[in-house]
């Protein structure tokens, strides 16, 4: 997904800002956690200010993106981490699992660079299949991101005795994910928008032109608001959106 990523990346950095309320509910799962490694870092959203971080990120677009004064960045990949044993704290990856090659080898190298705890975030496609994009306009989606998205039951057989917890997504989430947009529906029509995200990128024209137009029709119709308005006046959903965390017992 790296070559991927260095397209798609251009103008993530703009449409995919930390949301501050996932970033403090990410922040408080890293504990006490002094250093943290940022595997699949991209463009540094919810590295916590306030601590000694290091980011791994493929690609050098989503590298060229961090901002000025963010955490020290190296290309590589989660599965070939270049670090000793033990060397921080706590690992963390945010919606990144999706893009690794092999998720069981990157795990293991998490836990093998990690010396107290392990901090995922990733979706439930179960979850995310009651989203009304995905059910009533892109059901083509469900599929490839059950491909890439692992799930849940097999994250907690890697990481054995961890922890999953339900990560609500405010309705005006500032990190424009595919699935954050619930209650704004109008947003995905900004091409720039979708193509910052890899959920988009990954389906053919013809599907998202199609999905787009029957979203056009709905909207000017009524038909959305009269199945889906309500969503306009709810502060938070449950998309999906999990927060996994593993201690690793020592520290």
């Amino acid at each position: 997904m790296t070559a991927a990523y260095d397209e798609i990346g251009r103008d993530y950095g703009e449409y995919r800002r930390a949301d501050p309320r996932l970033a403090a509910a990410i922040w408080a799962a890293l504990g006490n956690a002094r250093s943290v490694i940022n595997v699949g870092a991209g463009s540094g959203s919810y590295e916590p200010a306030d601590r000694d971080v290091l980011a791994v990120e493929p690609s050098a677009v989503m590298i060229a993106q961090r901002p000025p004064g963010a955490a020290r960045a190296l290309q590589a990949t989660a599965e070939s981490l270049p670090l000793y044993d033990d060397s921080f704290d706590a690992a963390m990856a945010v919606l990144t699992l999706q893009h690794w090659t092999d998720v069981e080898q990157g795990l293991a190298e998490l836990s093998r660079v990690a010396r107290q705890r392990i901090v995922l975030v990733t979706m439930d496609v179960e979850q995310l299949g009651e989203h009304w994009l995905i059910r009533d306009y892109i059901p083509e989606t469900l599929a490839t991101q059950a491909v890439a998205f692992p799930s849940i039951s097999s994250l907690e057989r890697a990481l054995p005795g961890a922890s999953v917890s339900v990560l609500a997504v405010p309705r005006d989430c500032t990190d424009r994910f595919m699935a954050a947009l619930w209650a704004r529906p109008e947003d995905y029509f900004d091409p720039r928008l979708r193509n910052a995200t890899s959920a988009w990128h990954e389906l053919p024209d013809q599907i998202v032109e199609r999905a787009l137009g029957t979203l056009r029709c709905d909207l000017d119709s009524g038909r959305w608001d009269e199945r889906y308005g309500h969503l306009r006046r709810m502060p938070e959903l449950d998309v999906g959106l999990r927060i996994v965390c593993a201690e690793l017992g020592a520290g």
